[in-house]
């Protein structure tokens, strides 16, 4: 099975590895998208942690790709991915990962429900 997963944060990051941690085998392939703007250098920095927190985790799976997208939406960046790598399913999480609700995130959820016929996955974010 091929899982596209979307990211922000370390903490995001690590709730889309505890679901996929139950459910990946050494015959599945996850592709992690995180996305910052180019213009936030703390954004691309906890980007590029998130994408090491995947491949970290996720060690019983056949094969992990890590991908830092800057100055698109997260929504996006999956759209655009999803046929790129055979997508089987999306995975991606109610929040940035930021103390503080996110209707982007939302949007981001929202975009992919209304633009996309593979299943998406959101799972919530365990509290730190």
């Amino acid at each position: 099975m091929q899982y596209l997963a979307g990211t922000r944060s370390v903490h995001t990051t690590a709730s889309i590895c505890d679901y996929l941690d139950e459910r990946t085998t050494p015959d599945d392939t996850v592709t992690v998208v995180a996305t910052a703007s180019a213009d936030d250098p703390t954004a691309r920095r906890d980007a590029r942690e998130a994408l090491n927190v995947a491949s970290v985790r996720l060690t019983t799976v056949g094969e992990v790709t890590t991908t830092l997208r800057e100055d698109t939406e997260l929504a996006a960046a999956l759209l655009e991915a999803a046929p790129a790598v055979e997508a089987d399913e999306i995975v991606i999480t109610t929040s940035s990962g930021d103390a503080e609700p996110s209707s982007t995130s939302e949007s981001a959820v929202h975009a992919l429900l209304e633009s996309t016929s593979i299943p998406v996955v959101v799972v919530p974010v365990a509290e730190s």
